[in-house]
């Protein structure tokens, strides 16, 4: 017994370490974890993939709500705003003029109320499996594009239907898309985090998007916009995309440049904002699951 109990303490110390991986959130903008979020790109695009399944899945005409749903705001806004309030349309027809606004804010909204709604609707799974909490609001995001991409081709069947070509101002489309996209996922993670707290934005969101549309220059144009507070108006990040979306794609009007250097730093801020809200209450978040 005694040889045994002295043979034992240095056969522990010689027995191999366990690794232990401890898995902590991140925390500020400035630790975003792009290397893991490569690592897990795989599972961004399952969950797209798996997001517009469930969206179509037993609809009789399946991805074509995509397209009806911002025709018929089309035709409607044409009707009211334009055969009968006659609102200026900067020489555009109404349709064109009308869907070119709603291409952009369609995604928008949609992909806002996903990333907004993306945690709570996912929290059976936040507590079970790890993965970067930050991959449930850029995917929602992500998922709107193929809606987008839907609705653009029948955007450019309206466009060669009024014959009107595409002029070198499409080249900055990109650059206004993308803007949108960083707006839907600033302020998604804004309140994705905040929905999982509390309950009551789900119902406020509606109201929110409601408001913002018509904060936008969605049914009239900026230009009815007195010059002197056009700055102002670019704090609404939406003004300067749709603006810049008539712009690239139609090419009339004048370029939407104070409105889209103004839009840009807001979403820049509230991007940036939102990404360290997110990372700072992830712990909290994955608690209240």
């Amino acid at each position: 017994m005694s040889e045994l109990s002295a043979v034992a303490p240095e056969s522990a110390l010689n027995a191999p370490q366990t690794p232990v991986l401890r898995i902590a959130p991140a925390r500020g903008w400035w630790a975003l974890p792009l290397a893991e979020l490569w690592e897990y790109r795989e599972l961004i695009y399952f969950f797209v993939w798996r997001d517009i399944k469930v969206r179509y899945k037993q609809t009789a005409i399946g991805a074509s709500w995509a397209v009806i749903q911002p025709l018929a705001t089309m035709l409607l806004f044409t009707a009211v705003f334009g055969k009968l309030a006659h609102i200026p349309s900067e020489g555009l027809p109404y349709a064109v003029f009308y869907y070119a606004a709603l291409l952009p804010w369609t995604y928008f909204a949609t992909a806002l109320q996903s990333a907004s709604n993306i945690v709570v609707s996912n929290q059976h799974i936040l507590t079970k499996v790890y993965f970067p909490r930050l991959t449930l609001p850029l995917f929602s995001v992500c998922t709107g594009l193929v809606d987008f991409a839907i609705s653009f081709v029948m955007f450019a069947l309206l466009l060669a239907w009024y014959h009107i070509a595409p002029t070198w101002h499409v080249i900055w489309f990109p650059a206004f898309l993308l803007l949108a996209m960083l707006t839907a996922l600033g302020v998604g993670l804004w309140l994705s985090a905040l929905n999982a707290l509390y309950r009551d934005v789900g119902h406020i969101l509606p109201f929110l998007v409601q408001f913002w549309m018509f904060a936008s220059p969605v049914v009239y144009s900026s230009s009815m916009v007195p010059a002197k507070w056009r700055w102002l108006y670019g704090l609404n990040p939406m003004a300067g995309v749709i603006e810049g979306f008539r712009w690239s794609l139609a090419g009339r009007g004048a370029a939407p440049g104070v409105l889209f250097a103004v839009s840009s730093a807001i979403v820049l801020l509230i991007f940036i904002g939102g990404l360290a809200f997110f990372q700072r209450m992830e712990t909290e978040i994955a608690d209240r699951a």
